[in-house]
């Protein structure tokens, strides 16, 4: 009892401020005093900026950066994007409030609002560096203020409208892409079926052709080869891009891809033609996901997308590419664009989350070290900032992989499409795994005002968590990654010849040895963390190519080898990622001039590889011991506390702004206040 007693006057003491009496009599009870009440004050007022954040800005966006102010503004200033006042500030999000068919009406209104002032102008007419670069600014601009919005547009304009730019050739170009940048026809990509997701191959839409009409004919032969998931589909798309199989003269030349009318002018289903609505979401309600049945549905010859195979008029198959492999391959190109997209977002996504938790953190206090001294801010506490500030690193790392991404996506060519492939499906998967990992932790470290819609990042987590499967499901994307590494190194082995491509070229140079002690210089040092990262890949795609070897040996065959392989497949995949992004980081660094910019670089690069060596992967195979291990879990620490003066600096680099954050990003206390209430 006695202690129980104790510890209540302890914890009186601390959140009372109780000043104890002189007296050290036990008859007599102290008095208490009124705390002072909180008082917000703007970080700004006492965190300096060490470095300009303006070109800090521009190396994290890459470009169009007055293009993206300037879409922020037209938001920002249109009552359709639904600013309010909070804490004195306005800001513009969705009201999630809404009824789903209310959120996808608004959506939609805010498209055409956009289509008018001409956002989406050349997104599918212009070609070149210039208009692809503008059109992924503007997407991401859109993505920060609502994921529907992103969803809606990445559905129309990247795979219903890529698809016809990829698959179609100049008829279908002259025929569909201008009124589809106008909106004069609503676009939806029918790919999913209820029973065939990420096995794009094995989908049940069948397809026939009709020799004496000159017109194919789509059909649904059972409900799990219903379309199923297709944005746009339930309300507002008026054409779709059919996946099917394509079955000529009883030969099955597997899935193609065709045009086909599901609504007319007045939103009414075609004929043969049945729309269902997939129903309410955790997320994306804005989107109108839905169902369709083809039942013998007729299209033209010429709807079939001919870039890689046709159809002549009497019935013959018709393909340059003789492999049904390759010509599948072909068939999976717009899924490349849509990939590139859903990494990008998610990166602004988790910039959106700690620019919020990070400002709410230099202005929240809790708990006083001292008795009577002031509570201390949550940034303060070693803990958040080991909380946090790891995770701003790792959203530096993943915005100059981002941009080198569009890049590569950019400068594409056939030669380059492979390269594309495993990289996009990488960064897709490890960006949203990423920015999930990091909503939640900023939802936990803001937490109860974590919770409230208003301050986006709970909300955030329901809205985005769908990138992790759509797409390509991530775990099977990063399987994808390990049996392309594995197909690398058999190729190498089998020619004998050196590697090249995919980053592998460190497997021609001896491998790499970490000291048996590490110094802070070394842990700090660039070339080491490299050689530590691209060690832990080289060995486990060694690892992996025996594994796959050994059960191959036994009798199994390839494909099953690999599958039984999963576990390192597993870990190839992240180690993979890792060594790529954290190159794409050094390279940006050395961009830089000496100076304040490179400094605060050079810190956030050293904490993005000392988390990337925090990886059980590192232990598990003995690439570090367990004394290196607990050097490299300090250094992190004292990292963190290095970077601490510069966080608020580091988050408003993110060029979010304030109308696109939330009220606790600022004065959360005017925000909760009871005069707030009554307005």
């Amino acid at each position: 009892m006695d202690r129980a007693i104790r510890r209540t006057k302890i914890l009186t003491d601390h959140l009372l401020q109780i000043q104890s009496s002189a007296s050290s009599s036990t008859d007599q009870k102290p008095s208490l005093s009124s705390n002072v009440c909180l008082s917000y004050s703007p970080p700004e007022l006492s965190e300096g900026y060490a470095f300009e954040i303006k070109e800090m800005r521009k190396l994290l966006d890459g470009h169009h950066v007055e293009e993206r102010d300037w879409l922020f503004g037209m938001m920002r200033q249109s009552k359709l994007f639904n600013p309010r006042v909070r804490g004195g500030k306005v800001f513009v999000t969705p009201d999630y409030n809404q009824s789903m068919e209310q959120q996808r009406e608004m959506t939609w209104k805010r498209i055409q609002y956009l289509t008018e002032r001409g956002v989406f102008k050349g997104w599918l007419t212009e070609r070149g560096e210039e208009a692809e670069m503008r059109r992924f600014a503007f997407f991401e601009v859109l993505g920060i203020y609502d994921h529907s919005i992103a969803i809606k547009l990445g559905v129309h304009f990247f795979l219903w409208g890529g698809a016809i730019q990829f698959f179609g050739t100049k008829h279908h170009h002259d025929k569909w892409l201008r009124d589809t940048e106008n909106y004069l026809i609503k676009g939806c990509f029918a790919m999913t079926e209820l029973g065939h997701g990420s096995n794009v191959r094995g989908i049940e839409t069948v397809t026939t052709y009709d020799s004496k009409t000159g017109e194919f004919v789509i059909n649904t032969p059972c409900e799990s080869a219903q379309k199923y998931w297709i944005g746009g589909a339930a309300k507002h798309a008026t054409h779709t891009i059919v996946f099917s199989q394509l079955n000529i003269n009883g030969t099955n030349q597997g899935v193609h891809a065709f045009i086909a009318q599901i609504r007319d002018a007045d939103g009414n289903a075609c004929p043969n033609i049945r729309i269902a609505d997939c129903g309410h979401k955790i997320g994306l309600n804005g989107v109108d996901n839905g169902r369709i049945w083809f039942d013998n549905v007729r299209v033209p010859r010429e709807n079939l997308l001919n870039s890689v195979a046709d159809v002549s008029a009497d019935g013959k198959y018709l393909s340059s590419i003789k492999d049904p492999d390759q010509r599948f391959a072909a068939f999976l190109a717009p899924l490349t664009a849509g990939r590139v997209n859903i990494a990008v977002s998610a990166v602004y996504q988790s910039k959106v989350g700690l620019a919020i938790a990070i400002r709410y953190a230099l202005t929240r206090r809790a708990f006083s070290v001292k008795p009577n001294e002031p509570e201390v801010l949550l940034l303060d506490y070693p803990s958040h900032q080991r909380r946090l500030l790891p995770l701003v690193a790792k959203t530096y790392a993943m915005s100059f992989a981002a941009n080198y991404l569009k890049m590569l996506f950019l400068k594409r060519t056939p030669e380059s499409n492979k390269t594309i492939h495993v990289v996009s499906s990488s960064f897709k998967a490890i960006f949203t795994w990423n920015n999930m990992q990091i909503l939640q932790e900023c939802r936990e470290a803001c937490g109860g005002q974590g919770l409230k819609t208003e301050n986006r990042i709970g909300h955030l987590k329901g809205e985005y968590d769908v990138q992790s499967t759509f797409e390509g499901d991530n775990n099977i994307l990063m399987q994808q990654v390990s049996k392309a590494l594995l197909a690398e190194y058999l190729a190498a082995q089998k020619k004998n010849k050196a590697f090249k491509g995919l980053g592998l070229e460190h497997m021609n140079k001896p491998c790499p040895v970490i000291p048996s002690q590490l110094t802070i210089a070394t842990l700090r040092c660039s070339q080491f963390q490299m050689d530590a990262l691209c060690l832990r890949e080289r060995d486990l795609l060694n690892r992996f190519v025996a594994d796959v070897s050994r059960h191959q040996a036994n009798g199994e065959t390839k494909e099953h080898a690999v599958i039984m392989s999963y576990q390192l497949a597993e870990d190839l995949g992240r180690a993979f990622s890792d060594r790529a992004i954290f190159q794409t980081f050094v390279e940006a660094e050395a961009t830089l001039a000496a100076g304040s910019l490179k400094d605060v670089l050079s810190l956030l690069r050293s904490l993005y590889a000392l988390i990337c060596l925090e990886d059980v992967a590192f232990l598990r195979y003995g690439y570090l011991s367990l004394e290196n291990a607990a050097s490299v879990r300090r250094e992190i620490t004292k990292i963190c506390s290095e970077l601490r003066p510069h966080a608020l600096a580091l988050v408003s680099s993110y060029g979010i702004p304030d109308a696109f954050l939330s009220p606790i990003a600022f004065d959360w206390i005017d925000a909760n206040s009871w005069s707030s209430v009554q307005q």
